[in-house]
């Protein structure tokens, strides 16, 4: 059985402190907006390392692909203006 977008949310949500985590996908390929005061201070790879960390395994058993937009809360609030 696949993971659903909502569940993924619900993974990473679990294991990293996010203000704000929005998720797509269609059960094996996903997009997912984070935003984690945790990302401060880190290069890309860093931040994508982190949400990998929370995902655990399931990035080997359950989700085939994730693409990842990372920023930090102030980051996000510069983006939308």
């Amino acid at each position: 059985m696949f993971p659903t977008p909502d569940q993924i949310r619900e993974y990473i949500l679990t294991g990293l402190a996010c203000e704000h985590v929005a998720v797509s996908g269609d059960g094996q390929h996903f997009e997912a907006l984070i935003v984690s005061p945790a990302f401060a201070g880190q290069r890309l790879v860093q931040r994508h390392q982190l949400v990998y960390r929370a995902l655990g395994d399931r990035m080997r058993a359950e989700i085939h692909a994730l693409s990842m937009k990372t920023l930090t809360p102030e980051e996000w609030s510069e983006q939308r203006g």
